[in-house]
């Protein structure tokens, strides 16, 4: 139950400090809405599976420019303060709650704008957008736990980078698999193995994130 409210408390306080530096959330919209128009201005009519590809593209540049903050905005007195203030998991576990709403809005934007300037060629909404949310989740959880040890680091960004991108790369190429299946690019009949392996990943990642957290956070 203290987990819970401890939980919560934070997602507040991460919304609160969103709001009041709007700036940082009007940049990340700044770049999807840029990088689509420069996507679109570029490809004029976008094929089915150029519109899969590029759209995940966007997807995980945007999750890295949303999470890189979460833990390297934070300066040693705020942290401390945490520590004495919730547990070590109530702080990760709110972060990724925050962090994976704020993917799903960037994914949504996306989408939304995407198929406004290049038309929407998917045809089953359920399994898209199960992969949106499943690898929303996924993106939040690395991002998110690699952010907490990059802010142990002096050179965080390259750092987050190079840590990040073996745990992604299945991640995304089992996104790339449903999404494509999704827009009937391809005909497979194990789609839902393949978000049962999503889920899989998500959880494995998630537990390893509960169990080496609080070993980073005593830090």
């Amino acid at each position: 139950m203290a987990l819970i409210q401890e939980t919560a408390f934070l997602i507040r306080k991460e919304i609160k400090i969103e709001w009041r530096q709007k700036y940082a959330i009007g940049g990340i919209l700044l770049y999807v809405l840029s990088t689509v128009f420069v996507v679109y201005t570029a490809f004029k009519t976008l094929e089915p599976q150029v519109w899969n590809t590029m759209f995940w593209i966007i997807v995980l540049f945007a999750s890295v420019n949303a999470i890189a903050k979460s833990f390297v905005q934070e300066n040693s007195s705020r942290q401390l303060y945490y520590y004495t203030l919730a547990s070590p998991n109530a702080i990760i576990f709110s972060k990724i709650i925050y962090n994976t709403g704020l993917l799903l809005l960037l994914s949504a934007l996306s989408f939304g704008v995407f198929s406004l300037v290049a038309g929407n060629p998917v045809k089953s909404s359920l399994e898209f957008f199960v992969a949106v949310f499943l690898g929303s989740m996924g993106f939040s959880i690395t991002f998110t736990f690699i952010s907490a040890i990059a802010a142990k680091a002096s050179n965080s960004a390259t750092l987050m980078a190079i840590l990040s991108f073996p745990i992604v790369i299945p991640i995304i190429l089992t996104l790339l698999k449903i999404s494509a299946n999704a827009l009937r690019l391809m005909q497979d009949s194990s789609v839902w193995k393949d978000m049962l392996i999503l889920v899989a990943i998500d959880f494995i990642l998630l537990a390893v994130t509960f169990i080496l957290f609080p070993f980073l956070w005593r830090d």
